[in-house]
């Protein structure tokens, strides 16, 4: 188990290791968006890992190209739907700009 705290919402709450970020969100009613069905290629679920970034699954290639192509991405930006969880608490900005 870890522990997903959501911004802006401030909400926290506990969820399984080895699930994606997309799913542990949707099963916590964030409001996020998947146009691809969490194959990486839309962009839609771009979110900011504001702590626990070294306790989720590293960023990939397919990720990585994705995210250059895309306008208000950070140091702090992966793709919800690539990102799987380890056991470390994480605390993640979902954005309302998507």
């Amino acid at each position: 188990m870890t522990t997903l705290t959501i911004l802006p919402a401030n909400t926290t709450f506990e969820t399984s290791a080895g699930v994606t970020l997309f799913a542990a969100l949707k099963a916590a009613g964030a409001a996020i968006l998947s146009k691809c069905e969490g194959k990486g290629q839309c962009g839609a679920c771009h979110v900011f890992i504001h702590e626990g970034r070294k306790g989720v699954s590293k960023i990939q290639r397919a990720e990585n190209e994705k995210l250059d192509t895309m306008v208000g991405v950070g140091s702090k930006s992966r793709l919800a739907c690539q990102v799987v969880l380890g056991e470390d608490p994480v605390t993640v900005e979902v954005l309302s700009f998507v």
